[in-house]
């Protein structure tokens, strides 16, 4: 078992000032990695990750219940991309801008994806995330899961 440590830092000087901080967060027992970085055609949606009870339950799948961290980052410099986090009975979108990162803390009970005002306390576990370039340029995109 492994210790997944990750830290965001800002840092800007305003007026001569120094302004900003830094966040670390350590999760515990992590036995396994899942990284990849997938070039995402230009007008097509491409699924960069897939999630489910256990692997052997969809090809490729990502144990949803031991997934402890999820990291997407746009690795291009001047292209956004549209990041689709799809649950089990919705979904949300966000931009990530070049060179952005959209991460998640968790695999189950993380998201819901609604029209209207929100709900809170009825979480969906994660299914898929799913990248769609906003420019006819394909874009390539990181991908770092922290599995238990």
């Amino acid at each position: 078992m492994a210790t997944l440590t990750t830290t965001v830092t800002e840092s800007v000087t305003l007026n001569g000032s120094l302004r900003g901080s830094t966040n670390s967060v350590t999760i515990e027992d992590i036995n396994d990695v899942f990284e990849r970085i997938v070039n995402c055609t230009a007008s097509v949606s491409t699924t960069v990750a897939v999630f489910d009870t256990l692997p052997s339950t969809s090809a490729g799948a990502i144990n949803v219940a031991k997934t402890k961290y999820v990291r997407v980052t746009n690795l291009e410099t001047a292209v956004d991309i549209e990041l689709a986090v799809v649950t089990t009975a919705s979904s949300y979108t966000v931009t990530v801008r070049a060179g952005g990162s959209h991460v998640l803390f968790s695999g189950d009970v993380i998201a819901l994806g609604e029209a209207g005002a929100p709900t809170f306390g009825t979480m969906l576990n994660l299914a898929s995330l799913q990248v769609l370039p906003t420019t006819a340029v394909t874009a390539r995109v990181g991908v770092f899961v922290g599995i238990e």
